[in-house]
């Protein structure tokens, strides 16, 4: 089939070069000339384990191609997909849609022929229908059916998450849609992915759904772990023992400094407004919500109590920048809200982080960016674990309190065994523990 993927962003990129790896012919379009420069020159614009040789290999055998222009790229498709970024509106933290209905009417300009329209972006509900009446009204004489195909790719394994998904779900009203989707998952539906057809207002509340329950099993356990401080407990043991309760599951029970990234910041501010604007309050996500973000500045100030409650002319290296490993993804990071708990009480900051100081050292220009770990710990009076980066799963501890000015270690993501890290001459301090 030939797929045209609107926008070239993680999303749209990931999955153009997924669907052209099972065969169909993809051009990702970009209005983003230098983006889309780069991809012509093998160049790309996120970081994500495997994707350049993915792409590479799919563009040198003619099936994938980057385009910025549109009206040619969706003339002769057999389905075009909306890829385009919907971030929180600023002001009332609803859904910014202006990218995806900017496509929406694009595409209704250069369509000549019925062809399913698929919406990618995490959305809210309803904007399926308004998409297809942006179709209508602006190209009345073709027929289009508007598609609801939610993605669920974790940034640093999206590649994996795409090719073996726990699920493909499909909005879509018209059996013909059905019939196209249905073609277009083909290769995954003979390896048996389960494929779950639903109307186009129920796909589009799946996804932000299922963000919002993973957010709130995040923000759930590490609650518990400030509890497990207070009263003698291990957070990692209450873990365990209650993910094993195949109910519950053992995913999204690691306590830490707080849910960052690209989605689920976005996504539970967007199912709130969508919950007040139809009178339906959603209480335990708002309260999701306000815990997450208090907790980034308490992992500052509990960095600054480790070192005794004072931190001005203090350096404290960081170890890791991104909201998560295996990314150059630095949106809503939880470093940024430490950082700043720390800048305020007057620290020096130095950090490493493996691929997000480039995006990072824009965010936080105050930071001094180290070459390597061990460089950045040199003189510091307290390490700070902030991502768990396997690069920091194995240092050498007994270097590290030989070569920081205070053998201080605060381990944000519980890597280290704190009896070894003691017995490496550090004071360890982690969460829950």
């Amino acid at each position: 089939m030939k797929i045209a993927m609107i926008g070239s962003g993680y999303v749209g990129l990931v999955s153009g070069a997924c669907f052209s790896d099972f065969g169909h012919n993809v051009v990702c379009v970009d209005k983003d000339e230098t983006k889309i420069a780069g991809l012509l020159a093998g160049k790309m614009p996120i970081y994500e384990p495997g994707l350049d040789a993915l792409v590479e290999r799919n563009a040198s055998e003619e099936r994938l191609s980057f385009s910025t222009d549109l009206p040619a790229s969706v003339a002769d498709a057999d389905a075009v997909f909306i890829a385009v970024g919907t971030p929180s509106r600023r002001g009332d933290g609803h859904a910014d849609l202006s990218f995806v209905y900017a496509a929406a009417r694009e595409i209704a300009e250069s369509v000549t022929k019925p062809m399913v329209i698929v919406n990618k972006s995490t959305v809210p509900v309803g904007t399926g229908d308004e998409v297809e009446r942006i179709l209508a009204e602006a190209n009345p004489n073709v027929q289009n059916w508007v598609v609801s195909n939610p993605e669920f790719l974790r940034e640093g394994a999206a590649i994996d998450d795409f090719k073996r998904p726990d699920r493909i779900v499909i909005g879509a009203e018209e059996e013909e849609a059905k019939r196209i989707m249905r073609e277009v998952y083909r290769p995954l539906f003979l390896n048996e992915a389960p494929i779950l057809f639903t109307g186009r207002r129920t796909a589009e509340l799946i996804k932000y759904a299922a963000n919002a329950f993973l957010a709130t099993k995040i923000t759930f356990i590490n609650e518990i772990a400030d509890l497990c401080e207070k009263v003698g407990a291990d957070v990692q043991e209450v873990s365990r023992g209650i993910g094993l309760d195949n109910r519950i599951g053992p995913k999204f029970l690691h306590a830490g400094p707080g849910y960052g990234g690209s989605c689920f910041p976005k996504d539970t501010l967007a199912l709130l407004k969508t919950s007040e604007d139809n009178d339906s309050p959603m209480r335990i996500v708002e309260s999701v919500v306000k815990v997450n973000d208090n907790r980034k500045r308490a992992m500052g100030r509990k960095v600054i109590d480790a070192l005794g409650g004072e931190a001005r002319g203090r350096k404290v290296a960081l170890l890791g920048l991104t909201f998560k490993p295996n990314t150059d993804d630095m949106r809503d990071a939880p470093s940024l809200a430490i950082v700043q708990a720390l800048l305020d009480a007057g620290a020096n900051i130095t950090a490493f982080d493996p691929e997000g100081m480039d995006i990072a050292a824009e965010l936080m220009p105050e930071v001094t960016m180290a070459g390597s770990s061990y460089e950045a710990v040199t003189d510091a009076d307290a390490v700070v674990i902030v991502t768990e980066w396997d690069a920091f799963r194995a240092l050498d501890l007994k270097h590290i309190a030989q070569i920081a000015a205070q053998p201080l270690l605060v381990d944000l993501r519980n890597i280290y065994n704190p009896e070894e890290a003691r017995a490496a001459g550090l004071t360890y301090h982690s969460v829950g523990r």
